[in-house]
C-alpha cells in the first residue's frame, strides 16, 4: 500500500469520477501501477479487465443493433475497445495522474501514453470485478455508463476508420503519396502538453494543422481536418 497522502487523495478523486468505492483499495493501485514500478503490477489485471470489456460491449452492440450483420458488429466494436478510444477514456478521468510509474517511463512521459493510458483502463476494470466479488452486473452497468455517449454516437452505416488511417486509403486509392505530418511545437510543461502538427498532403498548396495532447492526437486532428477539407475540394 502507497502511504502518499498525495497519491491516496487522487485515487479517492479517481473513485468518485469513476463512480465506484473500492472495497480493497489495494486492487486499485495495482491496477494503476505498470511493472516498471514493481513486481506487484496490472499485466493480470489488464488480460482480466479486456475479456470483460469485451464481452460488455458486444452483448450491448448485438442488442442495439438487431439488424447488423456480424462483420458491422466487430468493427463498432473495434473502435470502442480500442487503444485510442480507452485513453481518451483514461484522459476524461485523469487516469494518468494516478499511474505508479519507474523513473524510466515518467521521464519519457508514459503517464501520457496512450498505450499505458488504455491499459490501465482494462485493469481498472479487472480489479472492479475482483473488488464486488465477481459481479458482473455491477460492472457491466459502471462500463456502459462510462461509454453511454460513445455508444449512442456509434453508427454500423458510418465508416469506423480513426481520421488517419481514412485519410490514408482515400489517398492510396487516388495514386497519391501518403500524407506528411510534422511537429511544429510542444507547449506546455511535461504534466500538460499540447502538441501542434502539420500535414501535407501531394497536390494540395494548403498546410494543415492539428493540436491534441499527444502527438498521435494532434495528428488524428489534421487528418480529420484534412478529410473535412476533401469532401468540399476532392482530388482529381
Amino acid at each position: 500500500m502507497i502511504n502518499d497522502s498525495s497519491f491516496l487523495h487522487r485515487i479517492q478523486h479517481l473513485e468518485q469520477t469513476i463512480g465506484y468505492s473500492f472495497q480493497n483499495i489495494a486492487l486499485l493501485e495495482q491496477a494503476l501501477t505498470h511493472r516498471s514500478f514493481g513486481p506487484h503490477h496490472n499485466e493480470r489485471l489488464e488480460f482480466l479487465g479486456d475479456s470483460i470489456l469485451g464481452m460488455i460491449i458486444a452483448k450491448e452492440l448485438f442488442a442495439q443493433f438487431p439488424d447488423s450483420p456480424e462483420g458491422d458488429l466487430t468493427r463498432m466494436r473495434s473502435v470502442l475497445v480500442r487503444e485510442t478510444t480507452l485513453a481518451e477514456l483514461a484522459r476524461e478521468f485523469k487516469i494518468g495522474d494516478c499511474l505508479l510509474l519507474g523513473p524510466g517511463e515518467l521521464k519519457s512521459g508514459g503517464s501520457r501514453r496512450d498505450s499505458l493510458l488504455a491499459d490501465a483502463v482494462e485493469s481498472i476494470i479487472g480489479a472492479i470485478f475482483l473488488d464486488s466479488n465477481e459481479h458482473f452486473e455491477i460492472v457491466r452497468q459502471l462500463v456502459l455508463t462510462w461509454f453511454h455517449e460513445r455508444l449512442l454516437a456509434i453508427n454500423p452505416s458510418v465508416s469506423q476508420k480513426d481520421p488517419k488511417s481514412a485519410l490514408q486509403e482515400y489517398l492510396q486509392s487516388q495514386h497519391k503519396e501518403l500524407p506528411v505530418y510534422r511537429i511544429e511545437n510542444i507547449i506546455g510543461t511535461d504534466n500538460n502538453q499540447v502538441f501542434e502538427v502539420s500535414v501535407v498532403v501531394q497536390d494540395i498548396k494548403q498546410v494543415f494543422h492539428g493540436r491534441g495532447s499527444s502527438r498521435r492526437r494532434a495528428e488524428q486532428k489534421a487528418a480529420s481536418i484534412v478529410l473535412d477539407y476533401l469532401r468540399t475540394h476532392p482530388l482529381s
